[in-house]
């Protein structure tokens, strides 16, 4: 449409060039939450933890909770999760029945939140979280142990597992396997999958040489059966 007035026109260019102003704001604003969400989520406490040894959060999805308690569904003795986050596995354990089911994280937001999370579900003096770094955490006594780590830091963890864990302890892996250590059941596909290893009188079965192993095929897994319903 042609504009006769000249002033009708630079009103709307003016108004143009407001609105291109309000989403470069709206942009500015989004990235600044999602800075404080990082902040408040990701930042606490990891000034204490060497850099090769912090693990950011990323949450467990249904999927992949499920999947960790197929692995550990029926089996008797404290169950731990090592960076509980929100805490979603650990209140899952608890209600799937193993008990007593506990958390640590280092991140004070998260264990706020897990915390909430079990009183809105009528658990809170049923399970535990406790702020604490998982390195200097002792599981001596832990029977059943839940980790969502990365990578870089799964070696150093294999290290504390086989000088701490007592004979017949689990431990299941989420989205990455242990590096050295040999699965005796896998389930799951992607990132939903997950990985058990049991620890023997001699310490857990290691590859040879140390090789990462191969992923057990999901139809060939050894799993835990489920407890009666």
């Amino acid at each position: 449409m042609d504009h006769d007035d000249p002033a009708e026109a630079l009103t709307e260019l003016r108004e143009k060039r407001l609105g291109l102003l309000e989403i470069v704001q709206a942009a500015a604003g989004s990235g600044l939450a999602v800075y404080t969400i990082w902040a408040l989520l990701l930042q606490p406490g990891f000034r204490r933890v060497p850099l090769r040894l912090q693990v950011p959060y990323v949450g467990a999805s249904a999927r992949q909770v499920e999947n960790v308690l197929s692995l550990l569904r029926g089996r008797p003795g404290k169950m731990v999760d090592l960076g509980s986050g929100d805490g979603r596995i650990v209140l899952a354990a608890h209600q799937c029945g193993l008990r007593p089911a506990m958390g640590y994280e280092l991140n004070p937001w998260l264990v706020g939140l897990a915390r909430l999370h079990a009183w809105r579900a009528g658990c809170s003096a049923s399970v535990c979280y406790y702020r604490k770094d998982l390195w200097k955490v002792s599981l001596r006594d832990c029977h059943n142990v839940s980790v969502f780590l990365a990578p870089s830091v799964l070696q150093l963890l294999e290290d504390k597992l086989q000088a701490e864990l007592p004979v017949g302890a689990r431990v299941v892996s989420g989205r990455f396997p242990l590096p050295t250590w040999q699965p005796v059941a896998v389930v799951g596909e992607g990132t939903d999958r997950v990985w058990a290893y049991d620890v023997h009188g001699s310490g857990p079965t290691v590859s040879s040489c140390g090789v990462p192993i191969k992923a057990i095929p999901e139809s060939s897994s050894t799993l835990v059966p489920r407890a009666p319903v």
